[in-house]
């Protein structure tokens, strides 16, 4: 590294640069020079990024100036947008920036070049639905905004011709779609009731039941329970209790 340190410092000189002012392309340029010099056993650029790493780390080479994607800067003025007009919250601009950036890399690549001008309403429900698939409901309510939210800005700064917010589709939320997380008592009883107990395996998923129902053990401490953990003579649990149910 000293020997390809040397030739690179009186590369700079010949060329009039300074250590600040080295690059990749400049280190490219150099082993070019090299090369053409009738040097041989010339390294490539991989075999000099250890020699630059080394510089930068010191300090004596500048970090290099890395240039934002286009995606980034609409990201970061979608941003701006939600904090000084909309005032929205910093966990919500998250929440909303995390999604835009999600479907804009998704949905707004045409060939593999950035273009959400060229987005449709079947782009959105082709979100949409991947979505509804990955999450709840509710959360799937919740990316229904974000992309009313997204479009809406897209709109309103011309990236978009058309407004495509109203093409979000609602999701549907039905009550009793899904299992409640908790039973009242009463409902809790009558499915005590109208469990068999005739045969052992009836008294077996009766038993477990009741250790639901009445001690609160989730069904990992059910499925781990052996005999000895009861205390048969004062009928009760042994086990220490690792939370509240």
């Amino acid at each position: 590294m000293l020997k390809d340190l040397g030739q690179v410092g009186l590369w700079l000189s010949g060329q009039g640069l300074d250590a600040a002012d080295l690059d990749e392309e400049r280190l490219k340029q150099h082993l070019s020079d090299l090369r053409k010099s009738g040097r041989c056993r010339v390294a490539g650029p991989r075999g000099m990024v250890p020699l630059l790493t080394f510089l930068r780390e010191a300090a004596v080479v500048p970090a290099p100036q890395l240039t934002p994607s286009p995606e980034e800067v609409l990201l970061e003025r979608y941003r701006c947008w939600m904090e000084s007009e909309r005032g929205l919250s910093a966990s919500t601009m998250l929440r909303y920036g995390n999604t835009a950036r999600r479907f804009l890399a998704e949905q707004a690549m045409t060939d593999g070049k950035f273009a959400p001008d060229a987005l449709t309403g079947a782009d959105l429900n082709a979100f949409l639905l991947r979505e509804c698939v990955r999450v709840s409901a509710g959360s799937a309510k919740g990316r229904v905004a974000e992309l009313r939210s997204l479009m809406r800005f897209l709109h309103l700064h011309g990236v978009i011709p058309m407004k495509l917010g109203g093409a979000v589709p609602p999701v549907g939320g039905w009550r009793f779609a899904s299992v409640p997380p908790t039973m009242a008592t009463g409902d809790v009883q009558r499915l005590l009731d109208q469990t068999p107990r005739q045969g052992t395996v009836d008294v077996r998923d009766y038993a477990i039941l009741m250790l639901v129902a009445r001690l609160g053990l989730r069904s990992i401490e059910v499925a781990r329970l052996l005999l000895n953990d009861v205390d048969w003579q004062l009928r009760r649990d042994r086990r220490p209790r690792q939370g509240t149910p």
